[in-house]
């Protein structure tokens, strides 16, 4: 079954098609980076604007790049939440209005339930159900139990800040740019990881597997307070020992979700699975506890369409289908029991 995916719910238009939720014949996406980094960060107004200028484009590139017209996709999926609410509008009227054209079936598609699905695509060795996800990105931090493609349950989540969005706020701080969780990623590497004393939030026992990240977001920013925003080594510290301390609580926190829900394999998803400390200790604590880390590629770790088209394909197995009345909902939360209803 080939799915033609469409992905608005931030700052990437994208648009994709997929053979049977695992092979890629198309990926584009169209990224605004350059529109949001004099703002450090996303506005939603200009997202919005910018994917009503790029979405036809990016959708005829991806048909043309998979050598099909609408008449051979089988079905459509489309992100309808959660998100910035104009930005999720893009993708769902435009979806709307193909399906209403074409006559195909559409699916709307909770966009976590999208980054679930990134592990299999293109992968030989896909994680074996059920499994575990570790799904961290710039608005959610979550561990969740995957049962199989639509039937998940959320076991712990942030409180405040996500993981991401900790890394964005703490470049912001350090002036290092948008987006920021990469730059912090790369002068981690030259850092002393344990150069600067940083809160471990949310470890005691009784915090069960939520996490809380807003702790050490402020533990930099009353540092800069107090002694200016760093240079060199300095900064090199002060970045390696801020993300050693939100990965650790990651890992932690993992471990603890696979001893208690007796499972042997991990998934890693989302935006901040792309960061090199996150995946080699991920790595490492599996290699010590016994269980097999999977993780995508970094292109399908960030939001794409692929992913989306992947979760609707087995959406449209299962049957479903949306109407016209599918609306964008922003604050959609993952469902307990099947996975990604639009």
């Amino acid at each position: 079954m080939r799915v033609l995916g469409l992905e608005s719910s931030c700052d990437e238009t994208a648009a994709a098609v997929v053979v049977d939720g695992r092979t890629v014949v198309s990926d584009v996406v169209a990224s605004q980076v350059k529109v949001h980094a004099r703002y450090g960060g996303v506005v939603p107004e200009l997202a919005s604007r910018h994917h009503i200028v790029n979405v036809v484009p990016v959708l005829a590139s991806a048909l043309e790049e998979a050598n099909l017209g609408l008449a051979d996709v089988d079905g459509i999926a489309v992100t309808s939440g959660p998100g910035l609410v104009g930005a999720l509008l893009v993708a769902v009227q435009t979806a709307k209005a193909i399906a209403y054209a074409s006559g195909k079936p559409l699916v709307g598609v909770n966009h976590l339930a999208g980054h679930l699905s990134a592990v299999h695509l293109d992968n030989e060795r896909p994680p074996p159900f059920p499994h575990l996800a570790l799904l961290v990105s710039g608005g959610h931090t979550s561990l969740i139990r995957v049962d199989s493609p639509t039937a998940v349950r959320e076991l712990g989540s942030t409180r405040d800040d996500a993981a991401g969005e900790a890394f964005d706020k703490v470049a912001k701080l350090l002036g290092l740019g948008y987006p920021g969780g990469i730059q912090v990623d790369r002068l981690a590497k030259a850092g002393a990881p344990d150069a600067v004393a940083m809160p471990r939030l949310m470890t005691k026992p009784e915090t069960g597997l939520d996490f809380s990240f807003s702790g050490v977001k402020t533990a930099v920013l009353n540092r800069v307070r107090a002694t200016g925003v760093p240079t060199g080594s300095d900064l090199n510290d002060l970045c390696a020992s801020f993300q050693e301390c939100v990965v650790e609580v990651l890992v932690r926190k993992a471990r603890k979700a696979l001893r208690q829900e007796g499972l042997a394999a991990l998934q890693v998803c989302g935006g901040v699975a792309a960061n090199s400390r996150l995946r080699a200790a991920m790595a490492e604590a599996g290699r010590r506890d016994g269980f097999d880390v999977f993780v995508p590629p970094p292109r399908y770790c960030t939001d794409n369409a692929a992913m989306i088209a992947a979760a609707g394909y087995h959406q449209l197995v299962a049957g479903e289908r949306a109407t016209m009345d599918l609306n964008a909902n922003a604050s959609m939360a993952l469902p307990t029991g099947p996975a990604g209803h639009g």
